[in-house]
């Protein structure tokens, strides 16, 4: 695919913005273009640039809101809440006698969706999707590239389709079927990015090691001459492709920071898989320590999640992650090379490290312990990922009195050489074969030897013994890069993995 340099504003307006008179001063943010989808029941932030010291007015619907432009010619200024509307209606914004027109401007459920390749992957990909609706379903796809500083604008506009993304097509679509109005998705993704790539400079000041990333960048003058050369060209190499997304902070320069803060529920994250190549105890070589590992993204993502709140001004700015699915490849640094030992360095950590995401209020977590490919890091099976995605955004946005998730774990009692497992939302518990629970392992306190447990359902409840160990004190569940698992809820969601003892990988 061709790649460009991030266009200029004027270049924004003519190829992406309605009709207009010729507006050399007069222009809109870059996510506002015709077919645009805006934020329903919540305020909705305009902004742009025209001459400075000039007024700037915005009529859409009923509302007429009014701004001044700064001495930078940049402007701002607030829509009340809107109602959901599927009915397309003009978006007009003008200054003296310079004018433009959005048209066909709809009102419903707006989502960023961002991540790396596993979000980046196409929707021909995923046969299961084909048979799907993309109606009412709008999508606004942010091309690829990166920007040394904080950028204003990007490239972009929206178009009547869903989005090129199987996950967060299947997400667009379940959530449809939750609302009367329109879904519009922001895709922003690039494949083998890091959670670093998509943060902004200052956060160097909470993360020490973002902070040692951006000043090894600062005086890596090879680097940026190497990435001025690519984006000077037209088309990227390969090799360029990779190298630009895998730095820190110049993808969300360009990638995210126009996007803020447009009016939406949340974003959709599927990120992770570059972040599990370095995990405690591993030697610090340059490779690994240019990314937190699989135990230092807990407090990375939270903090990194507060960040964009603080970006888009919304403490509610609801955050949705996808759990990293199953994968077999271990690092070779735990006590085991055994695959589904639950003390093997493999995927199960970061999973543990994702979930943490659900300390912070407006949070979700979409458990996909039960999908995922052994050997293919891109597994196709990303239609129950959308589904499970648009549950938990339709029960906590939507305020739909549904079943949004599987069991999870909530406290276990010990009754001599038993343990019983309790869960939250386990109404119906069984498992999807009729056969006993899986995946299950117990261990003594002081003991570091795990043994697999006998697992009986008991209403909504799992009991738990193993012959030979008479004071079992802990369990761990799924805990393993790809788990066999069978253990789910009435609505068919599986259960989350866990484990009981905090000791270290």
């Amino acid at each position: 695919m061709k790649q460009h340099l991030l266009p200029s504003i004027c270049a924004v307006l003519l190829l992406s913005h309605g009709s207009s008179l010729l507006a050399e001063n007069l222009i809109p943010g870059a996510p506002f273009t015709d077919h645009m989808v805006l934020q329903r029941d919540m305020p909705v932030p305009v902004w742009g640039k025209a001459k400075p010291g000039k007024d700037v007015h915005v009529q859409f619907g009923k509302q007429h809101k009014v701004a001044t432009a700064d001495e930078a010619g940049k402007w701002m200024l607030t829509l009340d809440p809107l109602p959901g509307n599927s009915t397309g209606a003009p978006f007009h914004i003008r200054s003296g006698e310079e004018r433009i027109t959005l048209s066909d401007v709809v009102s419903g459920e707006v989502w960023i969706c961002s991540g790396q390749s596993n979000m980046g992957m196409g929707r021909k990909s995923v046969p299961e999707l084909n048979e799907l609706s993309e109606a009412n379903i709008r999508s606004f796809n942010v091309e690829r590239t990166v920007a040394f500083e904080e950028q204003d604008t990007l490239q972009g506009s929206w178009k009547l389709v869903g989005p090129d993304s199987a996950v967060a097509f299947g997400f667009a679509h379940f959530l449809k079927k939750e609302t009367e109005f329109p879904v519009g998705i922001l895709l922003s993704c690039w494949g083998s990015s890091s959670i670093e790539a998509w943060m902004p400079r200052d956060m160097t000041n909470q993360l020490s090691h973002f902070k040692i990333i951006m000043d090894e960048w600062d005086v890596n003058t090879e680097a940026h001459d190497q990435i001025k050369a690519a984006l000077a060209k037209d088309q990227w190499t390969r090799n360029e492709d990779i190298f630009m997304r895998r730095q820190s902070c110049i993808v969300y320069n360009a990638m995210m920071k126009p996007l803020a803060p447009f009016a939406c529920r949340g974003l959709v994250w599927y990120q992770g898989e570059r972040n599990t190549r370095y995990i405690s105890g591993m030697p610090k070589e340059p490779w690994f320590h240019r990314v937190a590992g699989i135990r230092e993204y807990d407090e990375t993502l939270k903090a990194w999640m507060q960040r964009y709140r603080k970006e888009w001004k919304r403490e509610d700015f609801h955050f949705l992650v996808v759990m990293l699915p199953g994968y077999g490849p271990v690092l070779n640094t735990g006590p085991t090379q055994e695959a589904d030992h639950p003390t093997a360095h493999s995927w199960a950590w970061m999973r543990e490290s994702q979930l943490a995401a659900l300390e912070l209020p407006h949070t979700g977590v979409a458990n996909t312990i039960d999908l995922g490919d052994v050997r293919n890091i891109h597994p196709r099976d990303k239609r129950p990922i959308g589904e499970r995605l648009a549950l938990l955004a339709a029960r906590d946005t939507l305020e739909r009195d549904i079943p949004a998730q599987g069991p999870v774990y909530t406290h276990v009692e010990n009754r001599g050489n038993r343990l019983v497992v309790h869960f939250q939302y386990a109404k119906g518990l069984k498992t999807t074969d009729g056969k006993a629970p899986r995946a299950f392992w117990i261990a003594e306190d002081q003991a570091p030897t795990w043994h697999p447990a006998h697992a009986e359902i008991q209403g909504e409840t799992i009991v738990l013994h193993t012959p030979g160990v008479a004071k079992p004190a802990h369990v761990r569940y799924a805990f393993s890069g790809k788990p066999d698992v069978n253990l789910v809820n009435g609505a068919g969601l599986p259960t989350y993995p866990f484990r009981t003892d905090k000791r270290e990988p």
